[in-house]
């Protein structure tokens, strides 16, 4: 399998942006970037409360960091941003900053090799979860703010923290960013193609008197019933 590159991912994942041409500004993403961080500490708090019975947790979590980076994917393109041009500077000090990203920058050249993600949080797990969480609520003052409409630098500083976070997050749940965005390249594709296939129906072999109907007229009528108002359905 090919190393994934950040701009092929981001390329990929835009083209299920369904709001981008009616919407174009940062306000949707912010939210959806906010949403997702709290639906992963949502994940991790489920695990921590109901330990035995919480069985979904590994895959939520691996779910849950795509969605993130997916936001954090859509959000650097409406600033006119590349994943590339954030991850080249993750690891570099000011007095090393680089300006311009790299298209073939792969998630295996600034990723460490994972171990799967563990049965349970660990309290490292919570702690990174926490500053990803600080992150991205400093990238939403500084929004509301309005310091970073017309500062391109700042809003890069800001992205790139938590890009940064999202990246430690990741391995200290056991994974790489690379495995959360293939996953969310595979569920966002299965729920938005690009291109309609619909398969066959399932009956579609069979005789005509063992099929479904293939149109169904549905009757729905208010009815009262010991004093209470129900929907039936005919």
């Amino acid at each position: 399998m090919n190393p994934l590159t950040l701009s092929g991912y981001q390329d990929e994942a835009l083209k299920t942006d369904q709001r981008h041409h009616d919407d174009p500004g940062l306000d949707f993403p912010l939210l959806g970037l906010f949403g997702e961080t709290g639906s992963l500490l949502s994940e991790v708090k489920k695990k921590q409360r109901d330990p035995v019975a919480y069985l979904g947790y590994k895959d939520s979590v691996v779910e849950e960091l795509g969605d993130v980076l997916w936001y954090l994917a859509a959000l650097a393109a409406r600033a006119s941003l590349g994943l590339d041009e954030l991850a080249v500077n993750l690891d570099r000090s000011l007095q090393d900053w680089q300006s311009t990203g790299s298209a073939g920058l792969s998630f295996d050249a600034i990723e460490t090799p994972a171990t799967g993600v563990s049965a349970s949080p660990s309290p490292a797990f919570e702690q990174t979860l926490l500053k990803l969480a600080g992150e991205v609520g400093l990238l939403m003052t500084d929004h509301a703010a309005g310091r970073l409409e017309r500062n391109r630098s700042a809003l890069k500083g800001r992205l790139i923290g938590v890009l940064r976070a999202l990246r430690a997050a990741a391995h200290e749940a056991g994974i790489t960013l690379e495995v959360a965005a293939r996953a969310n390249l595979t569920k966002i594709f299965d729920r938005w193609p690009v291109e309609r296939r619909y398969p066959s129906l399932f009956d579609e072999a069979f005789p005509a008197h063992e099929q479904l109907p293939r149109q169904l007229i549905i009757d729905i009528a208010e009815v009262e019933s010991n004093g209470k108002t129900t929907v039936r359905l005919t």
